[in-house]
């Protein structure tokens, strides 16, 4: 009978241990983490002031020119700076939309990268016509 608690005892520990570190491993990509992701918008070598940088969590390659499926977005600066803070370690995909006066044309483009945990990433996001 003392094996049998034994048994059964040790059987919950393993449940318990496996639950644990399954639903701590399934965090996403998202909100609620300590990781950053910033830097500035480009056309080539001219910053776009004011773009929309839209994010896509849990993507590293373009998910389309649809904005309605990104997670979040933030306008640019006047220095066309940009970030996103509070992010989870995981996988983003960054896409910019403005304008470049100077060939009076939207500019788009996006780069994937890959967050790690407290990490504070500086990543352009190249945009082109």
């Amino acid at each position: 009978m003392k094996l049998f608690f034994n048994i059964n005892k040790t059987l919950l520990i393993c449940i318990y241990l496996t639950t644990s570190i399954t639903l701590y491993s399934c965090h996403k990509a998202g909100t609620g983490g300590k990781s950053s992701v910033s830097g500035s918008v480009y056309h080539h070598s001219k910053l776009i002031p004011a773009a929309i940088v839209y994010i896509k969590y849990g993507a590293t390659e373009f998910p389309g020119a649809d904005v309605s499926v990104y997670d979040d977005h933030i306008t640019a600066d006047a220095n066309a700076h940009y970030e996103f803070s509070g992010l989870r370690k995981g996988s983003y995909f960054l896409y910019g939309v403005g304008y470049d006066n100077a060939i009076f044309r939207t500019v788009t483009g996006g780069v994937g990268i890959t967050l790690k945990n407290n990490q504070n990433l500086s990543s352009d996001v190249p945009v082109t016509e």
